[in-house]
């Protein structure tokens, strides 16, 4: 159970990502309506359209569908590769995270409401999405882009680069609630990550061979999806891949030492994890060679 007193860091992630992801989408789509309607027209209608689907199918509730359908509309801007497709954009790994999760979600859902792990039939909060999303948003924004491009590290850089740790924060989005949901009902008695000891399943910081196997297809099915989009190579898949796989390894450390500890609440382990994924791509990046 997380202590109501760290509810103050799902608000902060939901201050982090919501205004600047809502200004990024105005301004956005303030040009291609000037540029292109049709970017414009189509990465706002599907986008509201996802937010719509995945409320009705009750895996979110109205304010995180709103809040999941503007994250998607910031990464379908600025994740595409041009000439604009929809099918070649930030939607596609998108909806690949959606899927999983919701399969996943929905996997065992009986043992898991058995054991008191299943979750809730509303479906996800707003806080939730954006701990899960909002890194990707954050770092795919036009302006941090060019940030990072103007850093020592990435100088020199090409798109490619920038998209492979977009997707290596998805891949771990979707790596973190595959392992999770999978491992409560394949997974058996869970280990703490930490010091290897059998603990309770939902224990914060146990995990599986089980969960961790099927979190590390996840993320490669993810980073595959964006990849297919972007028509980006194996370079661009194996940085995303193991980004998210080290955001995984990273949100069950923290989950068993800080979230244990009671210093973080599940929303900062989320978000601090993804962002741990593309700090990890952006290390990769840094020292192999250009794509």
């Amino acid at each position: 159970m997380v202590p109501s007193k760290l509810g103050w860091q799902s608000k902060l992630v939901l201050l982090l990502v919501v205004p600047w992801t809502a200004v990024s989408v105005a301004d956005q789509a303030r040009f291609w309506f000037a540029q292109d309607q049709a970017v414009a027209a189509w990465s706002l209608g599907l986008s509201a359209a996802l937010g719509l689907l995945a409320w009705s199918l009750r895996t979110a509730t109205a304010a995180a569908a709103l809040t999941g359908g503007l994250i998607n509309a910031a990464l379908m801007f600025s994740m595409m590769d041009p000439p604009f497709r929809p099918w070649r954009s930030g939607l596609v790994p998108v909806v690949a995270v959606l899927v999983l999760t919701s399969l996943a979600t929905r996997f065992g859902r009986h043992r898991k409401e058995r054991i008191g792990l299943a979750e809730k039939s509303r479906g996800r909060g707003a806080a939730q999405v954006s701990a899960n999303l909002g890194i990707a948003a954050l770092v795919m924004d036009p302006t941090v882009q060019s940030g990072l491009v103007d850093t020592h590290w990435l100088a020199g850089r090409t798109f490619a680069s920038i998209l492979a740790l977009g997707l290596a924060a998805l891949a771990e989005a979707a790596a973190d609630t595959v392992s999770s949901e999978i491992g409560q009902v394949l997974g058996g008695v869970p280990r703490m990550i930490t010091t290897l000891q059998r603990v309770e399943p939902g224990t914060d910081g146990g995990v599986t061979m089980a969960g961790s196997a099927a979190g590390i297809v996840a993320a490669g099915m993810v980073a595959g999806a964006g990849c297919v989009a972007f028509h980006g190579d194996v370079w661009m898949f194996a940085v995303s891949w193991a980004g998210g796989v080290f955001g995984l390894m990273f949100d069950s450390l923290l989950g068993a030492t800080l979230e244990r500890a009671g210093f973080l609440n599940n929303d900062g382990v989320n978000f601090l994890s993804t962002a741990s994924a593309v700090g990890f791509a952006w290390g990769v990046v840094g020292i192999t060679p250009h794509p």
